[in-house]
């Protein structure tokens, strides 16, 4: 057994940990299930938020991209960060006051029951369909580490997630994802350093970066105009999908109000200091080692998705690429474990307890155990598609990213989105745009392409600028017509029924309306710090024992320092919490 077979196994003891640490605080009751009870933290909240727009395919799609053409691919991740600014200055208060456990419920009130039923059938699809792109992500960094089969890996990885998300609920999804964001910041902060160092410094990785970093091959004179409109369309891209009525889930779990503000402009931080550093490795791959695309040629066209790798294998001492594994394991599971901990919730509150029961009263456990088969059923349908995703060789992950992200989820966001503030339009207006969005996705992919948009502008495209410039077009589009259809169902408005307006003015009086924690919220709190202290302790103890491995004194000096921060990170957190007492136990047999 290798080392980084021993890593992945302490890795992976390490979030069946977490995940049983939790589970009298997750399988107490389905809000708890859910949502946590919105019990949470705003350090746990926004670490979660942060996770779940960080996968596998930041490693791997993303990094290809990197590699391959330099600067653009930043626009992506420097639009989550203004996603996060828009959180901060008004979604996530506003989310967290909406007082609902999953986000169907919040689409029941503001757009009526059959919108209820319309979205949890899309949402749901689409949920898995966007795991199925993480899950394969993963599987193909797994197994040009260990050199088993695609196929397989991707079975073992996926059964495994499956596993480790059934135990708690929301409470080990969102706490697993703190400790996993710890995994992620240690990777990254010290392959960013060593990338660093080794290239020279940040002046010579760009002035030598070879297909040219802003310009280059493959770069016409319109590329420098189309990456700053690229920029701000992406901007508006991911406003829209950080803060809508689908993805509001994570702000549910916070405490209070204040709490989930602070959320959000902690998962801002996080992604502004990742967005930093992510891609300095592959950057540096592309100066230091200009064969690394045959590197792994089992990978066939997605070859240069492996960088992240091949700077781990061949610039960092011994033991990292256990780490960059575990890295890619936790940027998977906390986005695939919440995907799933999602559906369970939706599919038990917005269809089995109201059609399937009738709405007829049901014990917790009875709830609990249904959330759990959906679970089940659930995974095991994200690692199908994410077996059919392998077989489309001919697609970057890169390019499957954006395709299922702008043509399939963009109609969805768009009415979740303008919903949340413009109030006077039909409750049809939200289905209804939903599949207009749909005709657009089709019509900008098979009627009025990329090639007609640069036609019809009498431009002259490079291969490079033409792949931008389709990110672009897809935007655009949905803002424009998906966006404008929406807008105009406001000529059908018409006042409401008494007990349709009665819904509504609750749901907006609601959001308006501040949440504060419960009495007994400072037992939950020092549990959390408690837990949590406890379990990074751990995990700085087993990264102290990578310095038993044979390496360079520089490659000690890494392994301590990642050691001795966490510990120290762990050793405050737990102090912090100060000694559990008998009231904290009590309370948690209760659940």
């Amino acid at each position: 057994m290798d080392l980084n077979t021993i890593v992945m196994i302490g890795y992976f003891i390490l979030m069946i940990a977490i995940s049983y640490a939790f589970k009298k605080m997750g399988t107490g009751s389905s809000s708890h299930y859910f949502r946590g009870g919105g019990r949470m933290l705003w350090w746990m909240v926004g670490a979660t938020a942060f996770m779940v727009q960080f996968s596998a395919w930041t490693f791997t799609g993303a990094a290809g991209q990197a590699y391959r053409y330099g600067f653009n691919v930043i626009t992506v991740f420097l639009g989550n960060v203004v996603g996060y600014i828009a959180a901060w200055w008004w979604f996530s208060t506003r989310f967290r006051q909406m007082r609902v456990d999953t986000p169907t419920e919040a689409i029941s009130q503001r757009f009526g029951r059959t919108n209820e039923q319309f979205f949890t059938w899309m949402l749901i699809p689409l949920s898995i369909l966007s795991a199925g792109v993480w899950l394969n992500s993963l599987a193909v960094f797994a197994s040009a580490v260990f050199h088993y089969d695609v196929i397989m890996t991707l079975w073992v990885t996926g059964l495994v997630v499956l596993v480790v998300s059934l135990l708690s609920g929301a409470w080990g999804v969102v706490a697993s994802d703190f400790v996993q964001t710890l995994v992620v910041a240690l990777i990254s902060v010290v392959c960013a350093a060593v990338a660093l160092y080794k290239v020279g410094g940040p002046v010579r990785l760009v002035s030598e970066f070879p297909s040219g970093f802003l310009t280059g091959p493959g770069v016409g004179p319109h590329y420098l105009s189309l990456l700053f409109v690229c920029f701000i369309f992406f901007f508006i891209k991911q406003i829209q999908s950080i803060n809508n009525m689908q993805d509001c889930y994570r702000f549910l779990t916070a405490k209070d109000s204040v709490n989930a503000k602070k959320a959000a402009l902690f998962a801002l931080l996080l992604m502004l200091f990742g967005t930093l550093i992510w891609f300095i490795p592959p950057w540096a791959v592309a100066i230091l080692y200009p064969d690394a695309v045959s590197a792994h040629p089992e990978l066939g066209k997605n070859a240069s998705d492996a960088v992240y790798l091949i700077f781990a294998e061949r610039a960092m001492p011994p033991g990292t690429v256990g780490l960059l594994m575990a890295g890619l394991f936790s940027a998977t599971m906390s986005s695939m474990d919440a995907a799933l901990n999602r559906n369970s919730g939706i599919f038990v509150r917005s269809f089995w307890t109201p059609v399937i029961n009738n709405n007829q009263p049901r014990s917790e456990h009875y709830q609990l155990r249904v959330g759990q088969g959906v679970c089940i059923v659930n995974g095991v349908l994200v690692i199908l598609v994410a077996q059919y995703m392998h077989s489309m060789k001919s697609v970057s992950l890169f390019d499957l990213m954006i395709q299922v992200g702008t043509l399939l989820q963009a109609p969805i966001i768009v009415p979740l989105f303008f919903g949340v503030f413009i109030r006077k339009v039909p409750d049809w207006a939200a289905w209804a745009t939903v599949v207009f969005g749909l005709c657009v996705s089709w019509g900008i992919t098979h009627w009025y392409t990329t090639r007609d948009v640069a036609a019809l502008l009498n431009l002259t495209l490079t291969a490079r600028e033409l792949h931008d410039l389709s990110a672009m077009w897809n935007i655009f589009a949905h803002l424009v017509f998906t966006g404008g259809f929406f807008l105009a169902t406001r000529l059908f408005w018409r006042e409401p029924t008494a007990t349709r307006r009665q819904t509504l003015e609750h749901f907006y009086h609601h959001m308006e309306e501040p949440v504060y924690a419960e009495e007994d919220q400072d037992v939950f709190d020092r549990l959390q710090r408690d837990k949590i202290g406890k379990i990074s302790m751990a995990m700085g103890v087993g990264l102290l024992l990578l310095l038993l491995v044979p390496n360079p004194l520089w490659g000690r000096m890494l392994f301590l320092f990642c050691a001795l921060s966490i510990l120290l990170f762990g050793w405050i957190l737990h102090r912090s919490a100060g000694k559990a007492d008998a009231k904290a136990a009590s309370l948690m047999q209760q659940r």
